[in-house]
């Protein structure tokens, strides 16, 4: 299927942070399909199987880690970007690794952390992706990083939308690769962005359904919820509860894309080509105002009934004082991290403190845990709750 005019091009890709010998010669693949390619060959993407999604390290082998949404988040990203003429293998490359910059534990993993580098400027997951995929991960000979195309660093760094205040992080990677912050970003990354929104609202609800959190008569109370559950009810009289709910998963990721394809191809009524959608002035990709008001009823409900569960509350402490705790006795004895990681340790500050939270950043769940355990002894209350 050709391009659509408005997609990003990857014959017309502003290349990579450093040009290498044959960049221009390189084989059948695309620009944007070695990016994928890079990002799933990379350490830092096999390590989203031992992170956390909804629960942290958790004891069944049933529920979603970051690896697994972000598969799931491909997967609807492909569907969305093949309906509207995108570059299915940007987008696809965007949704595998917009989630490469969580640390350990997820959200509660990220306060921690940020609230030990307050001093020195903070931590923010978004922004670590980039630094892990521009410096951090570095499997190549003579270049720091994966060396990824601007459009794929671009859609990182904006896939929200424009960056008006930037953190360290970002700063740093914009002054040595400018990224455009200001301007909105490809029509890709804008769908992988609400992928994203699609896949975790949906699919938490099954996590949370399986493990308890979530009852049905709950979720139910959502009117544009239980009318599609009735709907689903009649059409399956003999399915059970557990068949049912994962029906109506299905279904809600279906309204959801259809609504999304059908608001963003009117939206894209006038747009000629990529350089316009990053001149817009807003985003194109979106929900239409009622589909929009529903996923933001929902995503307070999950909040409200899963992620703020009191169990769920009380986990989450208990892994911010695992990172907290890590950070400082990595800060008081670097000796405490492993060889390459001490031998490479910056002697000044901030560089200092930002190297240790690289390393904690790079942890899996449970090699946090282990850490902590062979630092302190046993955690001293039971840290996954599922």
């Amino acid at each position: 299927m050709p391009l659509a005019p408005y997609a990003a091009d990857p014959a017309a890709s502003r290349g990579r942070e450093f040009a290498q010998e044959g960049d221009g010669a390189r084989g059948p693949r695309s620009v944007f399909q070695r990016d994928r390619d890079r990002i799933i060959h990379s350490i830092a993407f096999r390590r989203l199987a031992g992170k956390t999604q909804v629960f942290v390290a958790p004891d069944g082998d049933h529920y979603r880690v970051r690896l697994t949404h972000s598969l799931e988040v491909a997967q609807i990203g492909r569907v969305v970007a093949r309906q509207l003429g995108l570059d299915e293998d940007l987008t696809e490359a965007l949704c595998l690794a917009h989630d490469l910059g969580h640390p350990p534990f997820g959200h509660s993993g990220e306060e921690a952390l940020d609230a030990s580098l307050a001093p020195r400027g903070g931590f923010d997951h978004n922004e670590h992706a980039l630094r892990v995929l521009m410096r951090l991960d570095s499997p190549y000979c003579g270049i720091p990083g994966l060396n990824l195309s601007w459009e794929l660093l671009e859609g990182i760094a904006k896939h929200n939308g424009p960056v008006a205040e930037p953190r360290w992080a970002l700063q740093e990677l914009d002054a040595a690769f400018p990224l455009d912050l200001t301007q909105w970003p490809s029509l890709e990354a804008q769908v992988a962005a609400l992928a994203d929104d699609i896949a975790y609202d949906n699919h938490d609800i099954d996590d949370g359904y399986r493990a308890g959190f979530l009852k049905l008569d709950d979720l139910l109370t959502l009117e544009f919820v239980a009318d599609e559950f009735r709907a689903i009810e009649r059409r399956f009289p003999d399915a059970d509860e557990k068949q049912l709910l994962r029906e109506l998963v299905r279904s809600q990721i279906g309204l959801m894309v259809n609504d999304l394809l059908e608001t963003t191809r009117a939206n894209l009524q006038g747009i000629g080509s990529a350089e316009e959608v990053r001149a817009a002035g807003g985003p194109i990709a979106a929900f239409s105002p009622e589909m929009q008001a529903r996923e933001r009823r929902l995503k307070k409900f999950m909040y409200e009934r899963l992620y703020y569960h009191e169990e769920q509350t009380r986990t989450a402490g208990r892994a911010r004082e695992v990172i907290a705790k890590l950070y400082a006795a990595y800060d008081q004895d670097p000796a405490l991290m492993p060889p390459s990681w001490t031998d490479s340790l910056p002697p000044q500050e901030p560089q200092r403190a930002r190297h240790i939270a690289d390393f904690l950043a790079g942890m899996t769940d449970r090699y946090a845990i282990e850490q902590y355990r062979r630092i302190f002894g046993e955690v001293s209350a039971r840290l996954t709750n599922v």
